[in-house]
């Protein structure tokens, strides 16, 4: 459901932006307006903690004097800060460096259709009725077991949002998206022995999270399952990334082909193009049109269309992550990516988690990362890690206090499979994902 009146008003200020622009001597110039509302909660032992109103709203301008580029930015919409914003924009394009790659994106790539993708569906909450919601998940979560002993809390947001971007080019489009998530985080144990897990939820209608029930026993269960955790002994072994851990693995192969780290010659895959780095039964497409997805999006965030495609075909790269100026930095054409990849998701197979258990056998199943370990100039990967040891496919106790490691290039060529127990809480939509072999840091 989209309010076509307010998207208009974004519409009428980005235009004054465009036409002021070209009024004080600009040769191309882009403009986005956006208008943020939404209601946080939190609640913790049974008692409200925060309640936050959200109403924000910003305007950038970036203007091109032939190839020297300046972006300003402001919240104030009136006419003398408009006419100032884009003021000095230009006062910083004129004493800009020529960038032989910089320029609004070709104007036969912008986008020409804009599908309804469902992306808006407000929430008609309110404050109280939010709290209850969070009381409810979090008492859910505390009076599950006996074992559990404290709580981090739980929270509800919701948001929605309008965005409207245009550029010299003729291109102005706007949209309405929301969403809307509950979560909630508790302890268990006691002393030293204390351990702690969350959960949550997040969807654009909230008719489609889960209940507070859900969420407020999926934390209880995940926070016991990990009570008298132990350490491994340093070991090679067979390992499972969960799903909502698998997503991790993905991000890090799209940061190694996007156009930014192949330009500055700082990816492990760099020249991997049209070359095998994945095992053959790897597919990864970007669907951008789904429906009430997080990631949809017909346009990306310089207009240029989106459009589904796949990145990995046969286990092959197909193309890179570009927006116009890495593109052009790289000599090829932008793929609709500036702003990031759009529901990106990675194929998957025929088993599910306890399917996946079972491929695993004996070796480790990751449920937690800790730590930025990821080089993505050489691939190296080494990140604190907690979760279980897995023995014939069945759990027998929880990990922590180890050390995951291994380079990215060889793990992904030896993904020996991938679950269907896909996590689409994200812009990344990926199964559990089972590695051959990694080495595991413990005791």
């Amino acid at each position: 459901m989209q309010n076509q009146e307010e998207i208009n008003r974004l519409k009428n200020v980005v235009q004054q932006l465009l036409d002021e622009a070209k009024q004080q001597g600009a040769s191309g110039a882009e403009a986005a307006f956006s208008v943020d509302n939404g209601l946080s909660v939190s609640a913790r032992l049974g008692e409200v903690e925060t309640v936050e109103y959200h109403c924000d709203q910003g305007i950038g301008v970036t203007v091109y004097f032939g190839q020297k580029k300046g972006s300003a930015s402001t919240n104030d919409i009136s006419s003398d800060s408009l006419k100032e914003t884009v003021k000095a924009a230009c006062s910083i394009a004129r004493y800009a460096s020529d960038d032989a790659y910089s320029g609004l994106p070709d104007a036969e790539l912008l986008a020409t259709e804009f599908p309804d993708l469902d992306l808006n569906h407000p929430w008609d909450i309110n404050a109280e009725q939010a709290i209850n919601i969070a009381i409810e998940c979090e008492n859910i979560a505390r009076g599950y077991d006996k074992a559990i002993s404290n709580s981090e809390g739980a929270s509800v947001n919701t948001h929605q949002g309008t965005r409207v971007f245009g550029n010299s080019l003729g291109f102005l489009q706007g949209y309405q998206s929301s969403r809307h998530s509950l979560s909630c985080s508790v302890l268990a144990g006691s002393g030293d022995a204390m351990q702690r897990d969350y959960w949550y939820s997040v969807a654009r209608d909230a008719a489609a999270l889960e209940s507070a029930r859900q969420v407020g026993e999926k934390t209880a269960q995940r926070t016991i399952a990990r009570l008298n955790a132990r350490s491994l002994s340093t070991r090679q072994c067979p390992v499972l990334f969960a799903s909502e851990m698998a997503s991790g693995l993905i991000g890090a192969l799209i940061g190694a082909i996007s156009g930014g780290s192949l330009y500055r010659k700082s990816s492990f895959l760099l020249d991997t193009l049209d070359t095998q780095i994945l095992p053959d039964f790897v597919r990864i497409h970007e669907q951008p049109f789904l429906r009430g997805a997080l990631g949809s999006a017909s346009y990306d965030s310089e207009g240029v269309a989106t459009k589904a495609r796949d990145i990995v075909s046969d286990g092959i790269l197909r193309s890179y992550v570009l927006s116009t100026y890495s593109a052009r930095k790289l000599g090829m054409q932008t793929t609709g990516n500036a702003g990031g990849v759009h529901n990106l998701t990675v194929e998957p197979g025929n088993n599910d988690f306890a399917g996946m258990l079972k491929l695993l056998n004996t070796g480790l199943l990751v449920t937690e990362l800790m730590g930025q370990g990821v080089n993505r100039v050489t691939g190296d990967y080494s990140r604190g890690a907690s979760g279980f040891w897995v023995e014939n496919g069945v759990v027998q106790y929880p990990v922590q206090e180890i050390t995951i490691a291994g380079n990215l290039k060889s793990m992904l060529r030896n993904i020996v499979a991938i679950g269907n127990d896909v996590d689409l809480r994200g812009n990344i939509r990926v199964g559990s994902i089972l590695l051959e072999q990694m080495a595991i840091a413990g005791e």
